[in-house]
């Protein structure tokens, strides 16, 4: 469970504001700010079952988003790819090091 949460918050981070204005902040409110359904629906004036639909659609949303943008995906080949030169700088391969900033590079 933990590790959806993880990959949804990024989902969010990426394409929060491609959701409606009351999709975006349900999501904030649920992911970001630790709330439960219950006190999203009170502050919102909603059914606890309302807060939950709203969730779910916004996270089949951002999925639909990542799955046809993929900036997601590029942001953790990248990330890889940064913590792979750490590792080989820290080993003192400056030259692996270098080549792998090269690709990275290009990447972006």
């Amino acid at each position: 469970m933990r590790e959806k949460s993880v990959r949804t918050d990024l989902l969010l981070d990426f394409y929060g504001n491609l959701l409606t204005p009351k999709m975006r902040r349900t999501c904030e409110s649920y992911y970001n700010d630790d709330l439960t359904l219950a006190e999203i629906a009170e502050a919102e004036g909603i059914s606890r079952q309302g807060v939950h639909d709203t969730v779910k659609r916004a996270e089949k949303q951002l999925e639909e988003y990542e799955e046809k943008l993929g900036l997601l995906a590029l942001f953790e080949k990248q990330q890889a790819k940064a913590k792979t030169a750490l590792a080989h700088l820290n080993s003192g391969d400056t030259g692996k090091a270098a080549k792998e900033l090269e690709e990275l590079i290009e990447e972006m």
